[in-house]
C-alpha cells in the first residue's frame, strides 16, 4: 500500500504551513520511524474551513449512503490489519497482537456506526392542540474537532470519527503527535473509499495552537477530547467562550474489589493480563487492587508469580507481552509515582526498576507494589504505567469507601461469587462502568462512559452516534 503520510485538508495531502516537521519515534528503540509535518493554528484553520466547505454536501447524504462508505472502510481495515498494527507497534510500542486487536475494534466500531446511523429515529408527539402536529429530529452539528491520544492511537480516532461521520458531520482529526502514523493510515482508508473532499481532513502539529483554533472558530461545532484532566479542563474554560459542545474522556484510576470466595488463580490471571495490556497505558486499566484480608497474600503471590514471567522487549517479537512506555517523560513519572509510595512505606515485591536487560528504549519492568494506603501517590494517582498496586480491606462498606475515594470515575471492577455482594457493590461504585468478574465492560454496542472527573459525554452504543447529532422540534400549526 502506497500511503501518505501527510496531513489531508479538503481532500489534498499536503505539508505543514511552516515548514515544520517531526519526527516520530519507536519507543522500543529509541530510532526515527518517519518525519512528518507538524504544523499549528494555520493549518488546523484551514482544515476546519474545508470541513465547513465539505459539511452541506455531506450531511446531506442519507444515512444509507454513508453507511455504504464506512462498511468499505471497516472491510479494508479487516483485510489489511496486520500492516496496519505493524505500523502501530512501530510508533507506539505495544505488542503485535495487541495493536492488530485494537485495529479490529477499530474496524468493528466503522461497521456499527454505518448501521446504528440508519436508526437516529425522530419521532411524532402527541399534541394538546388538535390543530398542531409536533416533529422531533435529530441533525448532525456541524464539524467536528478530534483531538486524541497515543495509547489506542486507532481505537481513539475510530469510536469518535466514525460516530460523527455516520452522524453526518465533517472532522477535522489531530492525533498525538507521538503516533500520528496510525491516524495518517486510516484516513489514507477513508479517502479511499470514497470519503472525500474535505468530509475528513488530518492535521499534526502543535497541540496549544491547533486547541486553541477549535476553540476559536466558530465553524468548529465541537470538540472531542481523549487525554489528561488537565488539558480537558483547559478546553472546558475555552468552551464557555462560544458555548462549544464538548465530550471529553480524561483517563481512570480503576478499583477492583476482590472478595473471598473466588478463584484466586482465574483472577489473578486475568489481572495480569488486563493490568499489563499496552503496558498499563489504559484509561479502563485495573489499577488499586482492593483485596479481602482473608485473601489477600495469597493473591500478592499468585500476581507476583504471573508477572515475573512476562515478557518485556520490542512489540514486534513475537514472545513480547510487554512493552515499552510512550516515552521517557512518561517512564519518568512512573518511576516517581514508585519510589515516592515506597519512601511512604510501599513494598515492592516485583520490579520497580528500569530493566538492565534494555538499555535503549523507554522500558519499565512489570512491578507490583503492596501495603498502598490512600494518601500514597500510587493510589491516588493514575499510573498510566506496568505497576500492579494492592492494598487490602475487612469490611465491604470499607472496600467501597475505598474506591470511591478518587476524582476519577471511569471503570471498576468486582470479583465475587456472592450474588447480592455484587449488585448492591456496583449500585454503590461511582464509576459510569462496572465490570463484574470480568475485565472487558466495554464493547462498540454499549457506551462508553465516565463520571465525576473522568469526562463528559459517551461513547459507542446508540448513545455514542447522539453526540453529534442536535435535535430538532418541528412544531406545524392551523392542520386542524
Amino acid at each position: 500500500m502506497n500511503y501518505e503520510y501527510r496531513q489531508l485538508i479538503g481532500g489534498t495531502w499536503t505539508d505543514a504551513s511552516n515548514a515544520g516537521r517531526w519526527d516520530v519515534l519507536n519507543p522500543a528503540t529509541e530510532e526515527i520511524v518517519r518525519t512528518v509535518p507538524f504544523g499549528n493554528g494555520d493549518d488546523c484553520r484551514q482544515a476546519i474551513e474545508a470541513a465547513a466547505a465539505a459539511f452541506p454536501s455531506w450531511s446531506q447524504k442519507t444515512a444509507y449512503e454513508r453507511a455504504t462508505l464506512l462498511k468499505k472502510a471497516s472491510d479494508l481495515i479487516r483485510d489489511r490489519s496486520a500492516h496496519l498494527a505493524h505500523t502501530t507497534v512501530l510508533e507506539s510500542g505495544k505488542p503485535l497482537l495487541q495493536a492488530k486487536g485494537e485495529w479490529v475494534v477499530a474496524a468493528d466500531l466503522f461497521e456499527w456506526f454505518a448501521e446504528e446511523a440508519k436508526r437516529a429515529y425522530g419521532r411524532w408527539v402527541p399534541s394538546r392542540n388538535v390543530a398542531k402536529r409536533q416533529l422531533v429530529i435529530h441533525q448532525p452539528i456541524g464539524v467536528v474537532g478530534l483531538i486524541t491520544a497515543w495509547n489506542f492511537p486507532a481505537y481513539n480516532i475510530a469510536r469518535a470519527a466514525s460516530a460523527a461521520l455516520a452522524s453526518g458531520c465533517t472532522v477535522v482529526i489531530r492525533p498525538s503527535e507521538y503516533t500520528p502514523l496510525t491516524a495518517m493510515e486510516m484516513v489514507n482508508i477513508l479517502l479511499e473509499v470514497g470519503i472525500d473532499n474535505g468530509a475528513v481532513n488530518l492535521i499534526n502539529g502543535d497541540p496549544a495552537s491547533m486547541g486553541q483554533e477549535m476553540l476559536h472558530n466558530e465553524k468548529c461545532a465541537k470538540i472531542h477530547f481523549t487525554g489528561s484532566q488537565r488539558v480537558g479542563k483547559l478546553l472546558m474554560d475555552g468552551a464557555s467562550r462560544t458555548v462549544k459542545r464538548l465530550s471529553l474522556e480524561l483517563g481512570g484510576n480503576a478499583p477492583v474489589l476482590i472478595f473471598p470466595g473466588v478463584d484466586l488463580d482465574q483472577v489473578a490471571a486475568g489481572a495480569i493480563a488486563a493490568k499489563f495490556r499496552n503496558s498499563g497505558q489504559v484509561c479502563i486499566a485495573p489499577q488499586r487492587f482492593l483485596v479481602h484480608k482473608a485473601v489477600a497474600r495469597e493473591f500478592v503471590d499468585r500476581v507476583t508469580i504471573a508477572a515475573s514471567q512476562l515478557r518485556l522487549g520490542d512489540g514486534l517479537l513475537p514472545e513480547t507481552n510487554v512493552g515499552p512506555l510512550i516515552n521517557s517523560r512518561q517512564r519518568n513519572r512512573v518511576e516517581q509515582l514508585v519510589c515516592e509510595s515506597r519512601e511512604q512505606g510501599a513494598q515492592v515485591t516485583l520490579g520497580g526498576k528500569r530493566p538492565d536487560s534494555q538499555p535503549r528504549g523507554y522500558f519499565y519492568e512489570p512491578t507490583v507494589v503492596t501495603q498502598v494506603q490512600p494518601a500514597m501517590p500510587l493510589f491516588e494517582n493514575e499510573i498510566f504505567g506496568p505497576v500492579l498496586t494492592v492494598s487490602s480491606f475487612d469490611r465491604a462498606d470499607d472496600a467501597i469507601e475505598l474506591a470511591n475515594r478518587t476524582r476519577y470515575g471511569l471503570a471498576a471492577y468486582v470479583w465475587t461469587n456472592d450474588l447480592r455482594a455484587a449488585i448492591r457493590t456496583a449500585e454503590r461504585l461511582e464509576f459510569g462502568m462496572i465490570g463484574i468478574n470480568e475485565w472487558t465492560p466495554q464493547s462498540t454496542e454499549v457506551p462508553f462512559t465516565g463520571w465525576k472527573e473522568s469526562g463528559l459525554g459517551k461513547e459507542a452504543g446508540s448513545e455514542g452516534l447522539h453526540e453529534y447529532l442536535e435535535t430538532k422540534l418541528i412544531s406545524f400549526g392551523g392542520t386542524g
